[in-house]
């Protein structure tokens, strides 16, 4: 490690410069000379930093659901496939409208949610859907590592653009009334081949309708992908699941007194279950060449959102500094400072947080002393946001890293991941997030050829003098 002397009253000149003092290294108690504080600066302690996979997670019962097909030049291929069940219209049963019943339409619809990653322009989108070949029975038992069974008919296909804050228009039916033209929120529609409703909604058993679990049973779901022939790099879309549903529009001819009658009319078979199908190819790319490497620390890293990529993160010399400089020594600031990687900023932007945790004597994931509620020294301004200016993320970790300097907690496994900063819990939870997509190139620790843009830990701490 390299020391630097940095002073206390260098990082108040501002404060103080009208006292005329320009005495460096020390600031003076006025009790006498032997009682002084020491300002001091360890710049870039030695950091052993390496890529490793992500941890799995539940795919199922998530807020938002990816569907994903991404082809990114650093980071390979993401794909990410929506499995979802199918209802009744009614949660029980279904009793079909009295006449002839003819079809115009099925949709699948999916909407939007917030999270859009890769490219909005230039690629031109195909989702396709298929029947399950099995069925969803919970909502959150399922890993998003699970590869769900199909059959390999296609029901239904849609070409679009990546147009998620868009509203789309859709002319609905109203009873007694005239065709109107109404507007929804942004949403994907996939039309639906009608003979899968009609063969099993429409033509079905009437034990098939008796019974919503009957039907599940024999319907089991659909299964969402998009197409890997699609033109340009691809993306990663965020679905609001739970208002995910099939929309059927029909025709009832019926008689009445001889009277001819047509209706227009819907039904929606909603979605409860869903699953996400996640999978990460990293054949050909630097990844594999990192996730491969068995050295401790590398020249570069890095981290990937829906359960790509995380850096396990060690201090291994922070005892060094006790027995270098005493034992009289408190550490005023500890800031762990992470650099992307120049050029691979654009044209897909940084993950906008990252999340620092460490691992318990379980091997648990808990948050740092610095994120921790229940911790006295714990700071709301603790940071892993990403600096657009500066392309740099900032953590402060004074209290993680003055614990492990005085061998009050044992290391375990310390590691730096994507983080979710739109939701309420971006603080407390540390979890793995299927949730959001992004990734950075960021600048490791190679004692080798030291970069400039390298990861660092700048500690500033005050031994006093006895």
């Amino acid at each position: 490690m390299k020391f630097f002397r940095l002073d206390l009253l260098t990082l108040l000149i501002s404060l103080f410069i009208l006292s005329g003092c320009k005495k460096q290294g020390t600031v003076n108690l006025g009790v006498n000379s032997d009682n002084l504080i020491e300002g001091k600066l360890i710049d870039t302690s030695s950091i052993f930093i390496s890529t490793v996979r992500e941890e799995d997670a539940a795919g199922s019962a998530l807020t938002k659901t990816p569907l994903s097909y991404f082809k990114d030049p650093i980071f390979g291929i993401t794909e990410s496939n929506v499995a979802m069940d199918l209802n009744l219209p009614s949660s029980t049963a279904y009793n079909l409208p009295a006449g002839t019943i003819t079809i115009d339409s099925a949709v699948l619809v999916l909407p939007y949610s917030n999270g859009f990653y890769g490219d909005s322009i230039t690629t031109r989108y195909k989702a396709n859907v298929y029947q399950l070949d099995e069925r969803i029975l919970t909502a959150s038992s399922y890993p998003a590592s699970k590869k769900w069974k199909r059959k390999n008919t296609l029901l239904g296909t849609q070409s679009f653009f990546s147009r998620t804050h868009d509203s789309v228009t859709v002319v609905e039916p109203i009873k007694d009334k005239k065709d109107s033209l109404m507007k929804f929120s942004p949403q994907l529609r996939i039309p639906i081949n009608p003979q899968f409703v009609k063969d099993n909604v429409f033509n079905a058993p009437a034990a098939q309708l008796s019974s919503n679990l009957i039907f599940k049973n024999a319907v089991n779901g659909l299964y969402v992908t998009l197409d890997k022939a699609q033109n340009g790099p691809g993306g990663t879309f965020m679905l609001a699941m739970d208002s995910a549903k099939v929309k059927v529009y029909f025709k009832v001819k019926s008689t009445t007194n001889g009277v001819d009658k047509i209706d227009t009319t819907y039904i929606i078979l909603p979605s409860s279950l869903r699953s996400a199908e996640i999978n990460h190819d990293y054949t050909g790319t630097v990844i594999a060449t990192e996730l491969a490497s068995t050295q401790k620390t590398r020249a570069n890293f890095y981290l990937q959102g829906l359960l790509g990529l995380r850096a396990k993160i060690q201090f291994p010399y922070l005892k060094d500094i006790i027995t270098k400089v005493g034992s009289d020594v408190i550490v005023n600031r500890a800031e762990l400072v992470i650099s992307a990687q120049p050029g691979t900023t654009f044209p897909y932007e940084p993950l906008r947080s990252l999340m620092f945790y460490r691992l318990d004597l379980a091997k648990q994931r808990i948050n740092i002393q610095d994120n921790t509620s229940t911790d006295p020294r714990s700071n709301s301004s603790y940071g892993g946001f990403y600096n657009t200016a500066k392309r740099e993320y900032h953590f402060l970790v004074t209290a993680y890293v003055q614990d492990l300097m005085r061998g009050k907690v044992v290391d375990y496994g310390a590691y730096l991941g994507a983080a979710d900063n739109l939701g309420s819990s971006y603080f407390s939870d540390v979890t793995p997030n299927p949730q959001l997509d992004g990734r950075i190139a960021a600048v490791g620790f190679d004692n080798g050829t030291p970069s400039p843009y390298r990861i660092k830990l700048n500690i500033i701490y005050t031994k006093i003098t006895k």
